[in-house]
């Protein structure tokens, strides 16, 4: 299928929570088998006990299959070992050594298959002072900036978006593709090293820019304001709408000429991109009572009459309700009081579709460990406790 790049791709994961699991889903939603290695009974600890029920275990998981193995036995390690030949992918997103410990390292693995695409993610690398340090998506965010960066000048403040897991996986999950583009090219494995510092920085690169432009002065949430020409302006009927202008001189004479005020295009503090930056302050309590004199629906035509860049500021309920996101189909309808978000990527005009099930604790045991062993052995794995079914 032609929205399936991955279809004939086997990735094993070994890890949890959210980083490396939206990293699969991704590669699994563009046609990848993903095998998710887990520990027995409780799986990944984001099921939150819930198994296959909890929504956001769903959200990152769905697709893949399951196999629940106790890796603390060697003969749960030695069924991995036997498995990793079978796979062109291992990612893992544990503390660093954690595998190499178990002997599942990069340099095991690569032994067992030599064009293996080994990836590992961590919190903030596989060296340096911070590398044995636990990282979740908040730490990544505070040590990266963006507690800062999202907050007004001195009084950081947390975030209401996973930044720091999701932009990881997203990287990662890039990272994976261009390893695999460069064994295909070479024939040789790649060993893939990423982890939640390096990648936050992808989400703060303009804020670097802006940074070494000032003379290392720290910026903030104000400060790339005047930089982007953007304002976030509440209308007459109380809802708000943002506007970014960049340095186009188009778009500034028509933003101007659409709020009525098209002197502004003369004004010798506005008529230049960087006048407009060094008077930007000036600026907003100009254009701010400007909106306050017509509704939403009345400066929804004139700004787009005026092709000015702008949109309305939206809840994720009213990014989700909205047409253009119904028109590119980026949502999997509703099952069982669920919706999936579907890749961000059209192939040939088409979204790929995301398998709606999560797979239980272990429920694809016996299936993946009969690839490498026969009914009998896999039954005594089962009866030892070391392999688990959920059945």
């Amino acid at each position: 299928m032609p929205d399936k790049p991955l279809r004939d791709i086997r990735i094993m994961e070994l890890g949890g929570y959210i980083a490396g699991p939206y990293a699969t889903s991704l590669l699994c939603a563009l046609g990848a088998d993903v095998v998710k290695v887990e520990k027995p009974e409780a799986g990944d600890d984001f099921r939150r006990s819930q198994n296959d029920r909890s929504p956001y275990f769903i959200q990152y998981n769905a697709g893949k299959r399951s196999l629940a193995v106790d890796l603390k036995q060697p003969d749960g390690v030695r069924l991995v070992k036997h498995l990793v030949p079978r796979f062109d992918v291992v990612l893992e997103n544990l503390r660093p050594g954690k595998l190499a410990a178990l002997g599942l390292g990069p340099e095991e693995c690569l032994a067992l298959k030599p064009d293996l695409v080994y990836t590992s993610l961590t919190g903030f690398g596989e060296g340096g002072p911070l590398a044995g340090r636990p990282a979740y998506d908040t730490i990544g965010q505070a040590f990266g900036g963006t507690y800062s960066l999202l907050a007004d000048e001195g009084a950081p403040q947390l975030s209401g978006v996973i930044l720091g897991d999701v932009v990881t996986a997203i990287s990662t999950a890039l990272g994976v593709m261009a390893a695999l583009v460069a064994r295909d090219t070479s024939r040789q494995g790649q060993y893939l090293q990423t982890s939640i510092m390096e990648a936050i920085s992808t989400v703060t690169i303009d804020n670097f820019t802006q940074y070494f432009e000032d003379g290392h002065r720290d910026p903030s949430r104000q400060s790339r304001h005047p930089q982007a020409q953007n304002f976030c302006v509440r209308t007459a009927s109380g809802e708000y709408l943002a506007v970014h202008l960049s340095s186009s001189q188009k778009f500034w004479q028509g933003f101007a000429r659409a709020i009525g005020r098209p002197e502004l295009i003369d004004d010798p503090r506005f008529t230049t991109y960087n006048l407009r930056t060094a008077h930007y302050a000036e600026l907003v309590p100009i254009v701010e009572p400007e909106f306050l004199r017509r509704t939403f629906q009345e400066w929804d035509k004139i700004l787009t009459d005026h092709d000015v860049p702008f949109a309305p500021v939206l809840t994720i309920g009213g990014y989700a309700d909205h047409p253009q996101t119904q028109w590119h189909e980026l949502i999997e309808p509703e099952s069982d009081g669920l919706s999936l978000m579907r890749p961000p990527w059209r192939f040939n005009g088409r979204r790929p579709v995301r398998e709606a099930k999560a797979p239980r604790v272990g429920e694809h045991s016996r299936e993946v460990a009969t690839e490498v062993y026969d009914e009998s052995r896999v039954a005594e794995l089962v009866a030892a406790g070391i392999l688990f079914t959920d059945s």
